[in-house]
């Protein structure tokens, strides 16, 4: 019988997951040291009696009435029971769970318990800390025949994506990610980034062009030498500096970054308070395979800080487009999240990104209206979407969409579903449908003109939605009827 421990408060939690943690992982990585020098196997009965199992957080609320209503959006109880979750890497949450547990604890008369899970680690998950591990020793079959492996049939998205209804009775989850998904993606992000996970920032931004990298790297290396709170910069590659590296600039630069599909910079700060930019590179299938990993670990918020084509003739290269809705030709989260269903757009970021534009720009008024398009983006899987304007121009029309790119409706999707605070900043960068297309020599001197200007808007965003310490970030609109109690 699997017996759970109390823990008299949210920090003491967490301290109790992560010793059933860090003794399930190394009893793992000692079985596989055994098993690849030669040794024997681990026994039916370790694997039965729990010897490398993820720990459980479990929260039970009882009171002899319903819930009493709260308006925040999450650290709130829509139900009474008994909730629960596997944990996975308990340190790397621990401001995480402290955050939501004493939400909860504050609001709620609950008992919180840790014990071990169920659900065993798969080894693969283990191989960090233990280079002297063979992996080459014996077969991938032979390992899998032995040991816990990731079952991606026992992962799934059905939490998130609405499918798995509560029971009442039943236990039910405290999050909306299990350990086994959580490991998941922390992997993938590692593979992708080309960065340790454990540096991305909670606060995003999303790009599909190198050029915003090369500003925003410099610029990062500055704020290091600067009197603020940012602490030390983590570029693709696994290059990290500080404000004592030499040539902190050159090192980045030399970075393998080219290894990576896509490349992450990380600007730190104390409590991931710092941020984090990806290049995605092109295309709704980047864009959600990113943002699906980086949902675990529970961003204040993401933008999209790209260039797009301009619909309208009044458009100018270099104007910004701020999205208020969405035109999903993406395709690519359409099971997932069916198309009929509105992606609201969220209102605190929508303010702090025109303030952003005006503080950065100096514009105003309607010299700020003029510059500032708010209004439909249209996001195309099809890159080449001018060829067929004449079969698409129907819906273009209906849809008053004033830009269209390749990416913003994916990551405006994906934030809600996941429910992950989201906005969209566009450059227009060019007009094809009215004759300025983005030919090399024009392109360069656009690039020249606006890159920095539009970066540094996004950075004033961050900045400013930071200043509200994230409060009112997380709207009500991204949660629904039914919800987990943590964010």
């Amino acid at each position: 019988m699997t017996v759970f421990t109390v823990a008299n408060s949210p920090e003491e939690a967490v301290e109790q997951l992560d010793a059933l943690y860090q003794a399930s992982v190394e009893r793992l990585q000692t079985a596989l040291r055994s098993f690849l020098t030669g040794g024997k196997p681990p026994s039916d009965q370790d694997r039965k009696s729990g010897a490398f199992v993820y720990p459980e957080l479990r929260v039970t609320y009882l009171p002899d009435g319903p819930p009493p209503p709260v308006s925040r959006a999450f650290g709130k109880f829509t139900d009474t029971g008994v909730y629960s979750s596997t944990i996975t890497h308990p340190m790397l949450y621990r401001a995480y769970l402290i955050e939501q547990l004493t939400l909860l604890a504050d609001q709620y008369e609950i008992t919180i318990e840790t014990g071990p899970s169920q659900v065993e680690i798969p080894f693969s998950y283990v191989l960090d800390g233990a280079d002297d591990l063979d992996m080459n020793a014996v077969t991938p079959a032979e390992l899998v025949r032995h040991f816990p492996y990731a079952d991606l049939s026992r992962i799934d998205d059905d939490l998130p994506n609405g499918q798995r209804p509560s029971v009442p009775g039943e236990v039910k989850p405290l999050s909306l990610f299990e350990a086994p998904r959580v490991d998941y993606s922390l992997q993938r992000l590692r593979h992708y980034t080309g960065t340790p996970y454990e540096d991305t920032q909670q606060f995003i931004l999303f790009t599909n062009y190198h050029r915003y990298v090369d500003v925003f790297t410099a610029w990062a290396i500055r704020q290091l030498k600067e009197d603020n709170h940012y602490e030390a910069f983590s570029a693709a590659g696994h290059v990290r500096v500080d404000a004592d590296t030499p040539n902190a600039h050159a090192l980045v630069e030399g970075a393998p970054w080219r290894r990576f599909q896509m490349p992450a910079y990380h600007l730190i700060a104390p409590g991931g308070r710092g941020i984090t930019l990806v290049n995605i590179g092109v295309g709704p299938s980047n864009a959600k395979n990113i943002t699906d990993h980086l949902a675990v670990l529970r961003p204040q918020c993401w933008l999209m800080i790209g260039h797009c084509a301009g619909l309208r003739h009044s458009q100018r290269l270099g104007d910004y487009v701020l999205a208020h809705a969405y035109l999903r030709y993406d395709a690519v989260l359409d099971e997932a999240l069916p198309i009929e269903i509105p992606i609201p757009p969220i209102a605190e970021i929508q303010i702090a990104l025109e303030e952003a534009v005006a503080n950065v720009s100096g514009d105003s008024g309607d010299a700020l209206k003029a510059r500032l398009r708010t209004g439909t983006v249209a996001t195309y899987a099809d890159r080449n979407w001018e060829l067929t304007y004449a079969a698409q121009s129907r819906r273009i029309n209906q849809s008053r969409a004033i830009a269209l790119d390749m990416e913003s409706a994916t990551i405006a999707a994906n934030g809600l579903r996941m429910r992950v605070p989201y906005g969209t900043l566009l450059c227009v960068s060019d007009k094809p449908l009215h004759g300025e297309l983005k030919l090399p020599g024009a392109a360069n001197l656009f690039y020249q003109r606006s890159v920095s200007e539009h970066l540094a808007a996004g950075l004033e965003t961050i900045e400013i939605l930071k200043r509200d310490e994230g409060a009112a970030l997380h709207s009500r609109k991204l949660r629904s009827f039914d919800e987990p109690p943590f964010r």
